[in-house]
This record gives structure tokens, sequence and C-alpha cells, in this order.
């Protein structure tokens, strides 16, 4: 693990939500992994006084930024706010980081070195190479395992961790993705995205990281977010290939005859 000089300014994103006891503690570990980042605090309105004791470490530290929203709307509506206020403050990249220490601050730095090496998103993954996780139930270990291998065979993705929610996108990256569309919440966000990148033809580099299970506070994953994963993927998946046995007919044409042997006159063997 590296830190060095960034090319650009970059702006670490964490959603909140009743993490009172772990915000003080994520947000003195990016800042010590990463003295030159901004960090932005988008509280869905915890009723734990998360919102409020966010503006109290943000008066004490000018690198500290609160988003204050509504309620809870999702994981997913929380970042692409915060992504909005990123691009609108003018930040070069931008990271998604969750608030529990799941997430290493200590290898922000590796994400970040990714990024200026060329990335447009670098995903710390638990799934490649040097990748794992730490005092993680088994039950949500198959879970996560199985959902990613699902995603990439139901929609041909070459990306071991796409449910990953540790990731650093160049903003150049979010201003091509339409995130006026998304509409997804937790896993299926990060799958969202990830597909999005891709299909953009944009550079995506895997990091191995360790993942952390939380140790204060409950984790927000319930059944709910999986079901709609699960749901959403089966839709993109069909809809994907769909698109691909169209382009077949599509080329083949009429007869059974690609258009090269159309255009050529040659005809198929008898």
């Amino acid at each position: 693990m590296t830190t060095q000089a960034r090319s650009g300014r970059v702006l670490v994103i964490i959603p909140t939500y009743n993490e009172l006891e772990n915000l003080p503690l994520i947000l003195r570990r990016v800042r010590t992994a990463e003295p030159s980042a901004h960090v932005l605090v988008a509280d869905d309105n915890s009723p734990d006084g998360t919102g409020e004791l966010a503006d109290q470490l943000a008066a004490a530290d000018e690198q500290v930024h609160v988003l204050h929203r509504p309620g809870k709307q999702g994981l997913g509506a929380a970042y692409i706010a915060g992504f909005r206020w990123g691009l609108e403050q003018g930040y070069d990249v931008l990271v998604e980081m969750d608030a529990d220490g799941s997430h290493p601050p200590e290898q922000l730095p590796d994400l970040l070195d990714r990024i200026d090496a060329g990335a447009d998103l670098a995903i710390g993954s638990r799934y490649v190479a040097g990748g794992s996780s730490v005092n993680w139930p088994k039950r949500r270990q198959l879970l996560s395992k199985g959902a990613n291998t699902y995603v990439g065979l139901a929609l041909n993705l070459h990306v071991k961790d796409s449910t990953a929610g540790f990731r650093a996108f160049r903003a150049t990256t979010l201003e091509k993705l339409d995130l006026a569309g998304v509409e997804s919440q937790g896993y299926c966000f990060q799958i969202d995205l990830t597909v999005r990148a891709i299909r953009q033809g944009l550079r995506v580099d895997e990091v191995p990281i360790t993942f952390v299970e939380r140790e204060h506070g409950t984790s927000k994953m319930d059944q709910a977010i999986v079901v709609e994963a699960l749901w959403q993927v089966t839709r993109w998946g069909i809809r994907y290939r769909s698109a691909q046995v169209s382009r077949q007919v599509r080329r083949v044409g009429p007869g059974g005859l690609s258009r090269r042997e159309r255009s050529s006159g040659d005809q198929p063997d008898e």
C-alpha cells in the first residue's frame, strides 16, 4: 500500500443511518489513511443523533462535510445524492465506503493508486487473489458468493465482486453512467453501476481488500434487498440475452445467410 500525491481532489462518501458509535472511528481512520481526501457524510436523518454528531465533527475539520437527507431512502439514493454533491463541488475522484469499518480505510490508497494508474472504476474486491472476508457469518459468505456467480452468468460479467460497496470512480466515469436512470438499491445498486461502466467500455479494475464484519451496530442488509437484486438481475439478464439473439438474427438475415454471404452471392453447401 502506498500513499502518494493524487492527481485530483478525492471525496469519500459515507452514507449513515444510526452509526453514532462508528462515525468518529471511521472518520479518524480515513483522515489518517488518506490525509488529502475530503469526506462527505450523507446522513438519512438518523434517529440516534448521527447527523448531529457529523455536524460537530465537520465543524472541527474543514475536510469533513455533511449532507442531511430527509429520511431513510436506501443506500443507492444516498450515494447518488453524494455523487451529485461531489460533482457539483468539482471533485475528481469519488469513493463509496461504508461507515461500519467493513471497508478498511487503510486500503483506500490502494483503490486510489489504481485510479491514478488509469482505471475508470476501481472495485475493492473480496474475490480476487489477495482478497478475503473476516468474521463474516458463513451464511452471508455463501449468499455473497452465490450472488456474484449468478450475476456473472446472467449478465456475462467478468467481474469477481460486482456487489462490492468499496469502490472509487473518476468523476468523468460517473458523468457517463446516467445516474438519473439508476433506481436500484443495496446489492443491486452496485451491480447496476458496474454493468453501466462496462457497457460504456470503461476500464474496471478489481483491487484485493480484506472485508471485515462490523463490530458496532446492526447490518442494513435484509431479505427485501436480496430479493430486489435477484429480480433485477434476472430482468437484466433476460434483456441482455434477448438483445444478443436479436443481433444474431439481424446478422444472419433471411434464409440463414450471413450479411457477408448475401453480399458476396455465396450459397450454403448443399
